[in-house]
């Protein structure tokens, strides 16, 4: 059966976290590390951040309540206005026929500040930041299936994190494409797994 759309994750899949981490998350970093209520070192801290929304880290890293807070305080307001670049082979997508929707969790004002510095808001049908306290990628994904009549296998999601749009796209039963830049993780994690967006279309037309 034919693709009829590809839902695409945000951090680190279309661009990487580590180009703009320090200086999108520097007033988090100095209210962490100033608090000192959790227990890791910063270093790990920062990585994790990069890596996975706030809140499982904030659980992970055992921040106090008081510090969870102040970090979710610092977040909702943080609209970033420098210059992002998008990953290279992104232009790739555009070579892919198909409607393309965006899906990010994370705090509002920062998800759609990262878009529109990215110069991306035309490049999708449609653009969803989710709220993890209100509601879910899952839920997300089985509305874009239900509003638009896609049966599961005629939708790809591809993203970088198999406990985040991998697992959510799985139990629905949709596709998924594992997109690996630095080729790091499992290849069973996902349906398919990519390290270019080239390698994408051969997977929309012909899986």
């Amino acid at each position: 059966m034919s693709k009829k759309a590809i839902i695409y994750d945000l951090d680190n899949t279309i661009y990487p976290v580590s180009s703009i981490g320090d200086k999108l998350f520097a007033p988090l970093f100095e209210a962490i590390e100033k608090n000192g209520q959790h227990n890791d070192s910063m270093d790990a801290i920062r990585k994790a951040i990069m890596r996975t929304p706030f809140r499982l880290v904030a659980q992970s890293h055992n921040f106090s309540e008081e510090l969870t807070q102040k970090g979710i305080d610092i977040q909702e307001i943080i609209d970033y206005k420098d210059e992002i670049n998008t990953f290279e082979d992104y232009p790739e997508i555009k070579n892919i026929p198909g409607e393309r929707f965006l899906v990010t969790t994370g705090f509002n004002t920062m998800q759609r500040s990262k878009i529109r510095q990215l110069g991306i808001t035309d490049d999708f049908k449609e653009i969803h930041v989710v709220n993890p306290v209100e509601t879910s990628k899952k839920e997300v994904f089985a509305d874009i299936l239900k509003r638009y009549g896609y049966k599961p296998e005629e939708v790809l999601v591809i993203g970088d994190d198999p406990e985040s749009e991998i697992a959510a796209a799985k139990a629905l039963n949709i596709p998924t494409v594992l997109y690996d830049k630095h080729n790091e993780q499992d290849a069973n994690a996902a349906t398919y797994k990519i390290t270019h967006f080239a390698e994408l279309k051969d997977i929309y037309l012909n899986s």
